[in-house]
């Protein structure tokens, strides 16, 4: 006798995935669905194997051409100032030059201890009297030791000095370079590129600035927030006009002008 089957079984779902239906053919008479197959396994369909793309990158980057005027300029620049690291196409816009006003002051003090010490040098003899000293060291010795003191004064203004002028911010067409003399012993270089300087200002103050026409130049970069400055700038007005030019030439993707004018 045949078993009809229970209730419960008639009532357990299937587990045959359901096939999708395709809802057009190609001209070839191949399905076409309205979803991609599923990837589950044992699905209908397949699941596209991946596809891989290689990319393949030159070893060397490529070398920009060079004009003929700007390689020109570069060898120029490169010529006048052998000491800076000037890229291929890199030439100085401006070396921007420093007051005489910041040397006048170890220049002053030097000659006045000169001339202090050379006067009590040549008036000795009449200062030993004055004095009433009986046993008064001998010229020879004191001789000796004011013309040491005077070397030791004229080495310090020399130093200072050097010091001063070894100094030196240059604008280039790609950057700003900025050689730090701290000390006789201690030197830094700092090389900011244009496009990376944010805002640049100059900065007069007092009357004495004012008349002889020289201040400080400030610039500031984008991101980290540096500040540099450079003091005794001869025209500061003008400095600044040439470098704002230069920085929004760079950024626009213009040619940076090697002449430029200076505003007054």
């Amino acid at each position: 006798m045949d078993q009809q089957p229970n209730s419960e079984q008639q009532d357990q779902p299937k587990n045959t995935p359901e096939q999708p239906q395709p809802v057009a053919y190609d001209s070839e008479g191949r399905p076409l669905y309205a979803a991609p197959p599923s990837s589950t396994p044992g699905a209908y369909g397949a699941q596209p194997a991946p596809q891989f793309v290689h990319l393949s990158r030159a070893v060397s980057p490529i070398e920009q051409p060079i004009s003929d005027e700007i390689k020109k300029r570069h060898d120029e620049s490169a010529k006048a100032f052998p000491g800076l690291n000037l890229s291929g196409a890199e030439y100085i816009i401006s070396a921007v030059p420093r007051h005489f006003i910041g040397m006048v002051g170890p220049i002053v003090l030097a000659v006045f201890f000169v001339a202090v010490v050379a006067s009590l040098l040549i008036n000795y003899s009449l200062i030993v009297s004055s004095l009433g000293i009986m046993t008064p060291p001998p010229f020879g010795a004191v001789l000796v030791g004011g013309l040491f003191l005077i070397a030791l004064v004229v080495l310090y203004a020399y130093v200072s000095v050097w010091i001063y002028t070894n100094n030196r911010f240059y604008l280039t067409n790609e950057s700003v370079i900025q050689e730090i003399q701290t000390s006789l012993f201690a030197r830094r270089e700092q090389t900011v590129s244009l496009a990376n300087i944010e805002d640049a200002s100059y900065t007069q103050r007092g009357l004495l600035q004012m008349m002889l026409n020289y201040g400080s130049i400030r610039l500031s970069t984008e991101g980290d927030e540096t500040t540099y400055r450079f003091g005794y700038v001869v025209n500061p007005k003008a400095e600044i006009a040439v470098l704002n030019n230069a920085v929004e030439a760079f950024k626009n993707g213009r040619p940076v002008e090697m002449e430029q004018e200076k505003q007054d």
